[in-house]
């Protein structure tokens, strides 16, 4: 169970500090020198300081480990073979042992204020926070289906689920992203961190194990970072692939907390109505896409009947499928 303002003696010591004074910003990248010039100077001005960014490199080709040592980011360098979404964080977390606040950032989410940070560690002001995650906001040059999936997947109202709310929300109730989030270190240790082996859906695979430890997931809406992406149909097959897989490989997330199907009809016809006001033409693309990420999604529940070489071609983690081959 999550405890309770009263049961959090390992906190007293330093009651009198703020989240934002105990926190560590985690960032993962590759390659990542193309955004450097928006991310730096966000993350320089959190007022997390840059002993407390910690970035973990996968043998960048560019200048993105010298880019980040100039703010003086602690950074550290593995195989680019060895990166995997689950155990990566792992390590990282196991890195930075100082920090009760883990903050974790994808390379492309800029923050879009300099207290973004701040504002997301908020939450933990209720000690039955878990885990919490911010707004992502479309980039300024996405076009309609890009733009309504930011804004229908993070509204402009904060909210807080425990597993209580299953029944409302059913298989979004452990809705999160790592691309901006943060974690209370106490509640993530009592689920086991993060799983050693897991390739997409570390969040959620941790938020509903937080879940049914008692914890509570917060969505801070006013911490807000600019992440999207302008998938091409390719893309979004690949993606839905993986989703597929994730599910498939978890399933005690959708026994839990209740299946995807009625989901997807929901988000079709908020995004119809979205680009019937904004972008009509953008229409018969959306209906296409669809038709492929079901597609998609349905053949990664049965990717156990797939080679690891096929795996790797209809993923967007082909590294993942073919190592020790």
């Amino acid at each position: 169970m999550a405890p309770t303002a009263r049961s959090l003696p390992a906190e007293k010591a330093v009651a009198f500090l703020s989240p934002l004074e105990r926190c560590c910003i985690i960032v993962p990248t590759l390659n990542a020198v193309g955004v450097m010039d928006r991310l730096l100077p966000a993350l320089r001005h959190q007022g997390v300081p840059g002993a407390r960014i910690y970035v973990i490199d996968s043998s960048s080709d560019d200048a993105t480990v010298a880019r980040a040592k100039e703010i003086g980011a602690r950074v550290e360098v593995i195989r680019r073979s060895s990166f995997n979404h689950g155990g990566t964080r792992r390590y990282a977390c196991a890195r930075m042992p100082e920090a009760e606040f883990l903050v974790f950032l994808t390379q492309d989410a800029i923050p879009a204020s300099t207290d973004a940070v701040a504002r997301l560690l908020a939450a933990f002001a209720d000690p039955g926070v878990g885990m919490v995650y911010g707004r992502q906001l479309p980039r300024p040059a996405a076009k309609g289906i890009e733009r309504h999936a930011r804004l229908c997947n993070y509204p402009s109202a904060s909210q807080v689920r425990s597993l209580a709310d299953r029944g409302r929300y059913g298989v979004r109730t452990v809705f999160c992203s790592n691309s901006f989030a943060a974690y209370r270190r106490s509640a993530l240790e009592t689920v086991g961190g993060f799983p050693e082996d897991m390739f997409f859906g570390e969040d959620q695979v941790v938020a509903g194990k937080l879940l049914l430890g008692g914890w509570k997931l917060a969505y801070q809406a006013d911490a807000c970072v600019y992440h999207s992406h302008g998938y091409t149909v390719g893309e979004e097959f690949k993606r839905y692939f993986d989703i597929g897989v994730f599910h498939a490989r978890s399933p005690w997330i959708l026994e839990t907390f209740g299946k995807v199907e009625g989901e997807g009809m929901r988000y079709l016809r908020s995004e119809i109505g979205y680009l019937a006001r904004q972008e009509p033409l953008s229409i018969p693309s959306a209906l296409l896409r669809t038709l492929v990420k079901y597609t998609a999604y349905h053949l990664g529940r049965r990717e156990a009947r797939l080679s690891a070489k096929w795996k790797s071609r209809l993923s967007m983690q082909p590294r993942y499928w073919l190592q020790g081959t």
